[in-house]
């Protein structure tokens, strides 16, 4: 606490001792008869009138210690807290997209999603690594896992959320990224996911803007899902950067405009 501009606290006390010892001699004086007349009174009285106080005062001290507390104190006391508030049930979605640096954005931006996960899904060896990966020798392709609350967001909007950040009619590629490992895909994790993803998928071929062209992007099982290495996860954020010249560079963001226009 910072001290009075214009007086301490010692200041202050100094100030005030002057006035303060005349009201206590003054009070000492008035209450001197008192305190004589008390002590000659209990004089007088005896050691038993004085034993029998003091036993009267410690009683006195132990019925109130042991007193039952009241009904209204019991039911305060054994009130039970009320139960700690359970997490939401959560589910997983997950969708392969070219580059997994520029699929996690989209999708930490949606309310409902808790987390996003870069990895690798949809090959034949196990526990790849990013330098398998990338040279096309695994046959698993980048893909993000979410972890979202149904409660918030429901996996229809998260269907849309991917289409409008692929290019659905590349084949075994995503903009600059070349090769089956950057394919587009979804890796539906029950009946209703794939279910609602092949609904999807046939309605996106049925959009004009398409024409003649097939939409390229698969339906897979989803097979084990290998979390990519911590320089992976949430790239954007750690080298921001490195992650906008790698998108610029790459052409995503003209691609996406031309498909589906201007985002926003």
């Amino acid at each position: 606490m910072t001290a009075s501009p214009f007086f301490s606290a010692a200041s202050r006390r100094r100030l005030a001792w002057p006035g303060c010892l005349a009201a206590l001699l003054l009070l000492a004086a008035c209450a001197q008869p008192a305190t004589d007349a008390r002590a000659s009174a209990g004089a007088n009285a005896g050691p038993g009138v004085a034993t029998a106080s003091a036993r009267s005062a410690v009683a006195g001290a132990d019925a109130s210690r042991a007193s039952p507390p009241t009904s209204a104190q019991a039911t305060t006391t054994n009130i039970p807290a009320p139960p700690a508030a359970a997490p939401p049930a959560t589910e997983t979605a997950i969708f392969a997209g070219g580059c997994f640096w520029c699929m996690e954005p989209p999708y930490d931006a949606l309310p409902g999603v808790v987390s996003t996960q870069s990895g690798y899904i949809g090959g034949s060896v196990a526990n790849p690594t990013y330098e398998q990966v990338s040279a096309g020798r695994t046959g698993h392709a980048e893909a993000v896992k979410i972890t979202y609350d149904p409660s918030r967001v429901d996996y229809p909007k998260l269907l849309q959320v991917f289409w409008r950040n692929i290019d659905p009619v590349a084949v075994d590629r995503q903009f600059c990224d070349v090769g089956a490992q950057y394919r587009s895909a979804i890796f539906p994790v029950n009946d209703e996911q794939r279910r609602l993803a092949e609904a999807s998928r046939k309605a996106l071929q049925a959009d004009p803007r398409f024409g003649q062209q097939t939409i390229a992007t698969r339906i897979e099982p989803a097979a084990r899902f290998y979390p990519a290495e911590d320089t992976h996860q949430d790239y954007y954020r750690k080298n921001p950067v490195r992650y906008k010249y790698y998108r610029y560079s790459c052409g995503r963001d003209r691609r996406l405009e031309e498909i589906w226009g201007k985002a926003g």
